[in-house]
This record gives C-alpha cells, sequence and structure tokens, in this order.
C-alpha cells in the first residue's frame, strides 16, 4: 500500500515479519490492514499482550516452518510414497507440536488465554511413534519389520560369502596374481590377474588396469553369491516399499489433523510475532475507543532511535477536529504527524505502541499526502503530483478518517499555495475527518485560529542552541524563525533588512531586534583558472624568419643565416660557419633581415650549398645519374 511508505508502516511490517517462523504467517504480516470490527480488534489487542507475557515468563515458543510439511501432507494425500527424508520430516513436525502444547499448557497455571490453544493441537502420538521406530537417520530401520531385519541379515552373509570365495581364489592362484587383495569393481568383487594367465582363473573380466597388464576376474564361486545377494536385494527393496506405503497410507490418514495443525500453528505464530515485536520496541497495549479521541503520552516513533527520540505529546478530540501544525523546519513536524498516523495504524492492526499511555479512536480510512510526490514517468511535477494526491484524499475523507498532509500547499506561488491550503482544510472541516497537516503559511495559522474545530499547534525551538527541541505545543501558533536563524548564523543586517522589509514591509525593520552589530560577508579568495597557453602560429613565424635572413644564436650569441625558413614545430634550420643546425625558433632572433643583404632572386645556393653539390644539381636538371643519387642520399 501507498499509505504504508508513506508514513514508513511498511518498514514496521518488515520487522514484524523479521520475527515470524512460519511463511504463511510472513505472508499473514504482509497482507495485515487496519481492523474495523471493535469486538476483533480488542481480541487482537489482548492476545498480543498475552503472547508478550507468555514471552517474558516462559521463553520464546518452539515453533517450527511448516511450508516443507504441507507439500508433503498433499504428496501423501495423492497416494504419492513418503521417503524416509520426508516421514522424518513429519515426525520432526510432531515432535515439536508436542513441545508447543507442553510451552502452553504452563501458562494455564497464569490464567493466560492462549494457554487455551492447546485444546486445537493434536500431536498424534501414534504417528510419531511408528514413523519414530521404523524410520532413523534417513532410512528404512533394519528392525521396521522381522522380514527386513532377515533379508538384510542373509545380504550381509552373502557379502562375506562373496568376500572369502574371492579371498580363496587368490590365495590359491597367488603365483598368477598381480597383487595380494582383493578389491571392488563396478560393485563386484574382484581378484587382480596378470593379463597372461587370464585362462588360468575360472571367472568374468569386470574390469583392467589402465596399462591394460592387470585384469580384474570376479571369481565365479563368487559370482554366484554375487547373483544370490541381488535376489535378497530385490527382496529387501521391496519390504522396504511395503513399509514406506504404510507408513505413507497411515500419515495420509491423519491429513485432517494435520491440516489444523499446521493452521493452529501459523495462527500462534502470528499471535507471539506480535508479542515479540511489542518486546523488541518496548510497547504498550493501547486503549481503542469509537468516539474520535485520539491522547498519546510520551510517544515516539517506533523506527526512529529510543534514546535520542523526544517523547511527543498529543491529545485530538472532543471539539477539536483537525490542527495545524507550524514551526520551523527540520523542528519535527513531519516526524510528529507520521508518529501519530503510525502509532494509530498500528493499534488497529493489533499491535502494541510505542507510547507510555495511548487512548486511540478506530478509523475506517487512513489518508495521506507526504513527501515530493513527482512522478517523471507521468510528466508530474511537484505541485501538480501534490495537488492530484490531495483530490484523491478529500474524495475518500470522511467522518471515521483520519488524514494527515504535510507542507500544505507548497510548491507553487506563495500566496496561491496559501489560497489552495485554507481551501483544503476548508474541505477537510467540512469532511469531518480528523486531521493532521504542517505549514509555514501565517495566513492559515490565522484561519486555523479562527475557524470552528481547528487549533494551531507549534514545534518548539531552542533559540539560543538554534535546534529543535521536537516538543509540541497544541493551541499555539509557530514561527519559522528563518530570520532569526539566518541573524545567528552571521547574515549580514543589510541583508537582513531587505529580506523583512520584501516579507512584512518596512515598519517590520523597523521592530525587528538585530543579534549582531552591522557587518559584511567576507570574501574568500576562490582558486585561480589557469588558462591554456596559445600556440604560436606557424604561418606568422615563417613571415618572421625568412631564407637569407641574418639571426644570432643564442646562448651562445653566434651569428647565422637562415636556410630552412620555421616549420610548423616552430623550428628553423640555420648555417652557422662550420654547420647547418636545427633550432627553435624561440633561441634565435633576427639581426640583419635578408632583403638588406641581398638583391632580389639572389641565387642562395651560392651560400647554401658547395660547388660541387652546385655542378651535380645542374647534372640532374639533365639527366638522372647514380652519383647523383648517392650523393642525394648522404645529404639526407
Amino acid at each position: 500500500m501507498i499509505i504504508d511508505k508513506q508514513i514508513e508502516f511498511d518498514k514496521v511490517k518488515e520487522m514484524w515479519m523479521n520475527l515470524a517462523v512460519t511463511e504463511d504467517a510472513r505472508e499473514k504480516i504482509r497482507e495485515t490492514t487496519v481492523c474495523l470490527s471493535e469486538c476483533e480488534l480488542r481480541k487482537h489487542l489482548r492476545d498480543t499482550s498475552d503472547s508478550r507475557r507468555f514471552i517474558e515468563k516462559m521463553g520464546t515458543p518452539p515453533l517450527q516452518n511448516v511450508t516443507e510439511i504441507k507439500e508433503i501432507m498433499e504428496a501423501a494425500a495423492k497416494g504419492d510414497c513418503l521417503t524416509p527424508y520426508q516421514l522424518e520430516r513429519v515426525q520432526k513436525v510432531l515432535v515439536s507440536i508436542r513441545r508447543l502444547k507442553d510451552y502452553l499448557e504452563r501458562g494455564k497455571d497464569d490464567g493466560n488465554a492462549l494457554a487455551y490453544y492447546t485444546e486445537n493441537l493434536d500431536a498424534a502420538e501414534e504417528l510419531r511413534e511408528e514413523i519414530g521406530r521404523q524410520i532413523r537417520g534417513g532410512a528404512v530401520d533394519d528392525y521396521a519389520s522381522r522380514e527386513l531385519c532377515q533379508l538384510r541379515g542373509r545380504i550381509e552373509k552373502s557379502k562375506e560369502q562373496m568376500r572369502q570365495k574371492a579371498e580363496q581364489a587368490l590365495h590359491a592362484k597367488k603365483q598368477y596374481m598381480a597383487d595380494h587383495y582383493c578389491t571392488v569393481r563396478n560393485g563386484r568383487i574382484c581378484i587382480p590377474v596378470k593379463k597372461e594367465y587370464r585362462a588360468k582363473i575360472a571367472g568374468s573380466v569386470i574390469d583392467k588396469s589402465a596399462t591394460g597388464n592387470t585384469l580384474f576376474i570376479e571369481p565365479a564361486e563368487a559370482a554366484k553369491c554375487f547373483e544370490e545377494m541381488q535376489v535378497l536385494k530385490i527382496s529387501e527393496e521391496n519390504e522396504v516399499y511395503r513399509i514406506l506405503y504404510t507408513l505413507t497410507a497411515m500419515t495420509a490418514s491423519w491429513e485432517a489433523v494435520m491440516h489444523e495443525n499446521i493452521a493452529m500453528i501459523v495462527r500462534l505464530d502470528f499471535i507471539f510475532s506480535k508479542g515479540k515485536l511489542s518486546i523488541d520496541m518496548e510497547a504498550f497495549e493501547p486503549s481503542v475507543n469509537t468516539e474520535r479521541r485520539i491522547v498519546l503520552k510520551d510517544a515516539r516513533h517506533p523506527l526512529m532511535d529510543k534514546e535520542t527520540n523526544v517523547p511527543l505529546q498529543f491529545e485530538i478530540g472532543a471539539h477539536v477536529q483537525g490542527i495545524v501544525i507550524t514551526g520551523p523546519n527540520t523542528g519535527g513536524k513531519t516526524v510528529a504527524i507520521k508518529t501519530v498516523m503510525l502509532n494509530c495504524m498500528m493499534a488497529q492492526c493489533g499491535l502494541h505502541v510505542t507510547c507510555q499511555e495511548a487512548d486511540i479512536c478506530m478509523n475506517s480510512t487512513y489518508l495521506c499526502d507526504i513527501g515530493d510526490g513527482q512522478n517523471l514517468a507521468e510528466n508530474l511535477s511537484t505541485f501538480s503530483a501534490h495537488i492530484k494526491n490531495v483530490l484523491e484524499v478529500l474524495k475518500q475523507a470522511g467522518p471515521n478518517s483520519l488524514v494527515v498532509m504535510d507542507e500544505l500547499g507548497s510548491g507553487t506561488d506563495p500566496a496561491e499555495g496559501m489560497g489552495i491550503a485554507i481551501a483544503i482544510l476548508e474541505e477537510l472541516r467540512k469532511s469531518k475527518a480528523a486531521f493532521l497537516v504542517t505549514t509555514h503559511y501565517p495566513e492559515v495559522k490565522e484561519y486555523a485560529k479562527k475557524a470552528e474545530g481547528i487549533i494551531n499547534a507549534r514545534m518548539e525551538f531552542d533559540r539560543a542552541t538554534l535546534k529543535p527541541t521536537y516538543q509540541m505545543v497544541i493551541g499555539e501558533a509557530g514561527e519559522s524563525c528563518a530570520f532569526y536563524i539566518a541573524d545567528r548564523l552571521g547574515m549580514p543586517n543589510e541583508m537582513l533588512r531587505t529580506a523583512i522589509c520584501a516579507a512584512y514591509g518596512a515598519q517590520a525593520v523597523e521592530n525587528y531586534q538585530f543579534q549582531k552589530p552591522d557587518s559584511v560577508i567576507n570574501k574568500h579568495n576562490s582558486g585561480r583558472i589557469s588558462k591554456m597557453k596559445k600556440t604560436t602560429n606557424p604561418v606568422k613565424l615563417s613571415r618572421k624568419y625568412q631564407l637569407g635572413d641574418s639571426v644570432m644564436v643564442y646562448p651562445d650569441k653566434k651569428i647565422g643565416i637562415v636556410c630552412q625558413p620555421v616549420n610548423e614545430k616552430g623550428v628553423l634550420r640555420v648555417q652557422m660557419p662550420d654547420k647547418k643546425i636545427w633550432i627553435n625558433h624561440k633561441r634565435v632572433k633576427l639581426h640583419v633581415p635578408a632583403a638588406e643583404l641581398y638583391p632580389e632572386d639572389y641565387d642562395f645556393s651560392i651560400i647554401f650549398e658547395t660547388a660541387e653539390n652546385r655542378k651535380i644539381r645542374h647534372d640532374m636538371e639533365r639527366k638522372y645519374t647514380t652519383e647523383t643519387i648517392k650523393k642525394e642520399s648522404v645529404e639526407i
């Protein structure tokens, strides 16, 4: 259920289910809903109290999971032959039932009503004793019947005779043997015979060694004993099946009794799980009424830590139909309304509540709108989902309903949200439902102050420590304390003046008492962004250094001539007095441009190439020679 998740009753159920033993009881807990019959509800609450007293005095009841036994009983009823394991499971459950009866009997001295459930349990002593006598250790016992005992005795005797015959053959012809002991292969006793002496031994070859040099032969005399044993085993198997079918038929005859036993175990498991939960939560039995009255003393949220949870005092009824709770954020408003509804639901499900005292009215429906209902799948915003859920709540709300709503009218324009919140409250008031809502709107507080049957309540806030006390004060409207909190936490007065003026006008600024002198927000130095250095454009560099330019090469400060301009990597080639070098453009500086040193269309090969190379290059223009190729290879 959605409401279970919204108020966290699903988590309470999960704790409750973990305390149950049987799967059927866990499923019953999962499907538990509020009880609408006052008579039944009072009985459920008594059962919870009785089970708690039983556990506190007698310890945990000896319950056992009966899921498997149900399947076994169904198989027996259909005529299937039960296995020894299944029969032992039946016996163990019957033993558990006998222990449970003894456990419940001890409660009669205290007048505990649960003790009389023992009358509905039958330990089927005859069936339990018969299974215990004939089935042991997961098998049919040797003494289950006289015939079975005799057959198994004869089988053991045949095994011994078979071994004796094999050993006799082994010792009689040991000169032909590959080893001095008998062995079992494929369920038959054999002697190891050397391959070359196969004809010397009467019998059947059952197996051979990995090398093939040794044959494992079953002696003929041993084979006769084996055949006799196989006939006896067939008789034994038939007798075992006869016994199993007899026990199965006997078990099936108790099907109706076992069915009642299983149902009673599940019921008791369900009841005792409530007692265990009450002990774990340190809960108490509530009283219930049908007069629309809810009184909780020292109530706490059952899922919160008992050491840190602040007890809640709550009361509604008589002339009060609804409560509007206000107060600062994180002040405990949501926890408070969840605590009230959760304890009411627990009580109406027959559970004890986490209150020192509680008087809780029965409700026909529990309705709530808590949390952000944003639904991306249905394209619903927070406000749209909120309104959709609220409208559904209003459709179902009636005189016997309990409604809780968190942050009424939130998620939209404050002025419009306030109007919607008041309209919702008015509709709830007309429905006669009991309700608790939380809000921050001051206009809603004023409405609650004037409306009949509605009162304000506030969550207390410690101004000294800036912490909520989680205490609810009914009859007083709360304040958000936003300006006070912001002031105490260091917001400059100038910002506060702007905020107060925007919210309540200039007059409110004059009436506000600032907690500290004027201040400003001290800016902290933030980290600096490191920008990537721009790469030099090779085109610009190539224009900076032209062929023939006179440049100074650092750090030696020697003069050279550019013989190859800057490439895309920012490297150029310079002719030095004795060699040509490649150098980064950052290590050279323009000395004299080529335009000032040489005439236009000057042949720079005169400077950069030897006479021999110029002659070869001249030849290349006329023909392609091997000498030229070699020379070019050397240059490269």
